[in-house]
């Protein structure tokens, strides 16, 4: 038999035929057209050989007439496995059943182990943890990964410098390193407050030393501000200048801003999905049908399965389907104009000390061309503009 994937399919029985008649009965089959093979005789009265399932009906019909006796041997195939599996059905639903419960308690949390807290900060962090989702009893597949448990942490409890987080097998491990009370500062040797930039002094807080200026005062840059040698014709001595002088400073800012533009948002539309992926093949688990949307962003969040100790070539991905859509935002010039400030104003604060506060703004060029508005803008700025300055032998004498 030539097609073996076809009888595999579709069934063969291994038949025994004993009777007188068995030349005389084989001979029958042949020209009846029945698909017979593999015939070996067994003995001087009996001879055995293969037969499709799909024929033992018209087998039982032909040896009516002969004086033979029919028996079958074995039965091969899928329908003759399919029948054995069914016997052990029972076996293999335990076998499966037993799989998926390890697997999902492989990937369930059973600890939380968190070291170098004190034990109120561990409780503020097992707090905060519970509020993330982090719990024993809970699956890692609804659970952000470990970086971003460790930036929410870090960002939401702000009296830890570091947490390392971990996943070890089903047990969450932090190492935390928390903050320290600044201890006091060291003795600061001799110094003076000199400027370090060019401004006007608008006001000062002076703390130890000998002011040297004084309010509206143009200043120009490393000119003395507040000395740190004290006294009088009698006697003098040498301190640790202390202080703040804010001053008026200035910026200047030059800003390009186009009239109209292109950009995308997100329009709230959304579609999630869930797949488990087996090596390059992916299985939809839920989230079925065609992506509606005509533009679109994907962020897919893949999470690998465990068996106990081990990492399974199966990972379980989360794919959320964000709609979006291009939108023409078009300014008149005056709107153009206050668009440019606000970006020139947010690049500004990126650079001044977080203390500074922009005061005044000055537009000292203005033009549109070519579909632009081109800006150049001087900032007022106030700021702390003390910087200390060791004293050395020659400026004491």
């Amino acid at each position: 038999m030539k097609n073996h994937w076809v009888t595999f399919f579709g069934g063969t029985i291994h038949v025994k035929v004993e009777g007188k008649g068995v030349e005389r009965f084989i001979n029958q089959l042949t020209r009846s057209h029945l698909t017979i093979w593999n015939v070996k005789r067994q003995g001087s009265l009996a001879v055995t050989f293969y037969i499709r399932l799909q024929d033992l009906q018209k087998l039982r019909h032909q040896v009516r007439g002969f004086d033979c006796k029919i028996s079958f041997l074995t039965g091969q195939g899928a329908p003759f496995l399919w029948k054995r599996t069914l016997k052990n059905a029972g076996f293999f639903a335990g076998f499966f059943l037993f799989f998926v419960v390890i697997t999902i308690l492989s990937n369930v949390v059973w600890g939380i182990d968190i070291k170098g807290a004190s034990p109120q900060m561990e409780h503020q962090i097992r707090k905060e943890l519970d509020r993330l989702g982090v719990q024993v009893g809970k699956l890692q597949f609804f659970m952000d990964d470990v970086q971003t448990i460790q930036q929410k942490l870090e960002d939401r409890i702000p009296s830890i410098t570091w947490v390392g987080v971990d996943l070890n097998g089903t047990t969450f491990q932090f190492q935390v390193v928390e903050k320290n009370i600044p201890t006091p500062p060291d003795k600061l040797p001799p110094q003076d407050l000199v400027a370090n930039k060019k401004a006007v002094i608008v006001d000062m807080f002076v703390e130890n030393g000998q002011k040297m200026v004084s309010i509206n005062q143009y200043v120009n840059k490393d000119q003395l501000l507040v000395s740190g040698i004290i006294g009088n014709e009698h006697g003098s001595k040498q301190v640790a200048a202390i202080g703040k002088i804010l001053g008026k400073t200035w910026y200047k800012s030059d800003v390009q801003m186009p009239l109209q533009s292109d950009f995308q948002v997100y329009t709230g539309s959304e579609k999630r999905k869930y797949s488990l992926q087996i090596g390059s093949v992916s299985i939809p688990l839920w989230g079925f049908g065609k992506i509606k949307y005509k533009n679109y962003d994907t962020e897919v969040e893949g999470k690998s399965i465990k068996f106990l100790k081990w990492t399974l070539p199966i990972k379980f991905k989360d794919i959320t389907i964000r709609e979006k859509e291009i939108v023409k935002r078009t300014y008149n010039e005056k709107q153009a104009i206050n668009a440019a400030k606000e970006i020139a104003q947010s690049d500004l604060k990126g650079k001044i000390p977080s203390d500074a506060k922009i005061v005044d703004e000055y537009v000292l060029h203005q033009k549109v061309e070519n579909g632009k508005v081109n800006l150049s803008i001087y900032f007022q700025v106030i700021e702390n503009i003390a910087k200390a300055k060791p004293i050395t032998q020659g400026d004491s004498e």
